[in-house]
């Protein structure tokens, strides 16, 4: 695939979310994510506005924050294509479900959880969206609405990082 100029091969496909597919790639010789939005309806999430401005606006608020998330390399609006930093760990879904997860991992997402909230902010807290790297914890995707305690991390996201039923309906 040529972006911007350059040959990028796909090495791996990643995942499918809500907004895209993800693929593991290179990006002037580094590894990255790159992210190809799709049109697909959601049952249960609507977008406002094109996806990729979405991103691109919750990247910027993410980051002015200071919150850990992989650095955005680049973005094409025509081709609806993200290419962004490729964070290397497990998610803390595959460390849930393998038993791994641990209490310093919660408080980390706690500890972002205080500078969200008093920015109006919530994230999505499902945790396929965390990778728990080397250097810490990371929130992978870009997404951030206006916060509501229906889906903060306390009402809604805990619910997924243990081995509840709510968990577990997931492994079915």
């Amino acid at each position: 695939m040529v972006f911007m100029d350059r040959e990028m091969e796909i090495k791996k496909f990643l995942g499918k979310g809500k907004g895209g597919y993800s693929y593991l790639s290179e990006y002037n010789g580094k590894p990255c994510v790159l992210k190809q939005f799709h049109d697909e309806k959601v049952d249960y999430y609507t977008f406002s506005e094109p996806k990729l401005s979405l991103e691109l606006r919750d990247y910027e608020r993410l980051s002015g924050l200071g919150l850990p998330v992989p650095e955005l390399y680049d973005y094409d609006p025509e081709r609806g294509i993200l290419v962004k930093e490729y964070i290397d760990g497990p998610t803390c879904y595959d460390l849930v479900r393998d038993d791994l997860m641990n209490a310093s991992l919660i408080e980390d997402v706690n500890a972002m959880c205080r500078v969200l909230y008093p920015a109006g902010l919530n994230i999505d807290y499902y945790p396929t969206n965390f990778i728990a790297s080397s250097c810490g914890l990371y929130y992978i995707d870009y997404e951030c609405n206006a916060y509501d305690e229906k889906w903060d991390f306390a009402h809604w996201g805990i619910k997924y990082w243990s081995k509840t039923a709510e968990f577990m309906k997931t492994l079915e």
